[in-house]
């Protein structure tokens, strides 16, 4: 049994806008490093912790986690299109563990997963398909949320399953940090928007581009200063990679959900998966970090953070 850690944040604005000077370099860097860091540990199995953003997972059926048995990617923002290898027999006793250890767990066949759950795999194992990989989804964006110390247990359930394997697990959180994109919300939405969110699946190409296009445009006038959205919060964002960093998984039962919405904007719950790998990793005992990133990045709406650890 060996683990290894990588969480990332993700932006659906990565190939459409451009950060300011020198921010594509360094963090291209930083990707490099990441990437280096995966290829030494050598996974022969991957469980990667991604929100949706409304693109597989609706309200007519919103768990607040689900253990996928199967899983593809939507191609939304040119990411991923395509079937995960998800191996079944070890996401299928991965859901067994869970619902041995009493937490209620959803499970899907037939996942649809945009690129909150895409992007990150992609970007640091060279594509969806090249290491089987049990994809758990998080939600990150629809309310209710559960405590977080649900969240945490969750993680720490399925660090014991990791270590329980006679494999090399890499464990991946997508998502987060601070930031507030323009995302439909129940309350305030019309009816046409609330059809979305209730049942949206398998969009038109014109609907998706579209989406997609306010989307960009956002970002882009957020970066002038013009977007009504929340602004990013760097010191929220630095400490809560501080607690990821110290292993300390139960400071994270103190985060409460309306609290989170007002200092770092209603898409900070990705965090979730943050918190879920973190604390599958301590699990496994203590860790030390290996890469800490960040950078407040307008352009693609995000308080950008990258974390890597080991077992110590």
């Amino acid at each position: 049994m060996t683990l290894a850690l990588a969480c990332l944040s993700h932006t659906p604005l990565m190939g459409f806008t451009e950060p300011g000077p020198g921010v594509r370099a360094d963090f291209n860097a930083a990707l490099d490093r990441v990437r280096a860091f995966v290829a030494d540990f050598d996974p022969t199995l991957v469980i990667s912790f991604g929100p949706d953003h409304y693109n597989g997972f609706f309200y007519d059926l919103m768990p607040p986690y689900a253990v996928c048995l199967a899983a593809e990617g939507v191609g939304d923002f040119d990411t991923a299109a395509g079937a995960f290898d998800v191996p079944e027999d070890l996401a299928m006793g991965l859901a067994e563990h869970l619902a041995a250890r009493e937490l209620d767990v959803t499970i899907s066949r037939a996942a649809q997963l945009d690129h909150g759950a895409v992007q990150v795999p992609e970007l640091i194992l060279g594509g969806i398909d090249r290491i089987p990989t049990i994809p758990v989804f998080v939600n990150g964006v629809a309310p209710p949320f559960v405590p977080m110390r649900r969240i945490r247990v969750l993680g720490e359930a399925i660090g014991e399953y990791a270590g329980s394997l006679d494999e090399r697990v890499l464990l991946i959180g997508s998502g987060g940090l601070s930031h507030d994109p323009p995302v439909p919300r129940w309350e305030e939405a019309t009816e046409a928007q609330r059809a979305f969110l209730l049942a949206g699946r398998n969009p038109t190409a014109q609907a998706r581009a579209a989406r997609q296009q306010r989307t960009i445009d956002t970002g882009v006038a957020f970066a002038k200063g013009e977007a009504t959205i929340a602004d990013l919060n760097p010191a929220w964002d630095e400490a809560f990679l501080d607690l990821c960093a110290s292993g300390e998984v139960a400071g994270f039962d103190a985060y409460d959900p309306e609290e989170m919405t007002r200092a770092a904007g209603h898409s900070s719950h990705e965090v979730r998966c943050w918190v879920a790998a973190c604390a599958a990793m301590r699990a496994a005992g203590p860790y030390v970090v290996t890469e800490r990133w960040y950078r407040e990045i307008p352009e693609w709406i995000a308080g950008f953070g990258i974390l890597t650890a080991t077992t110590s």
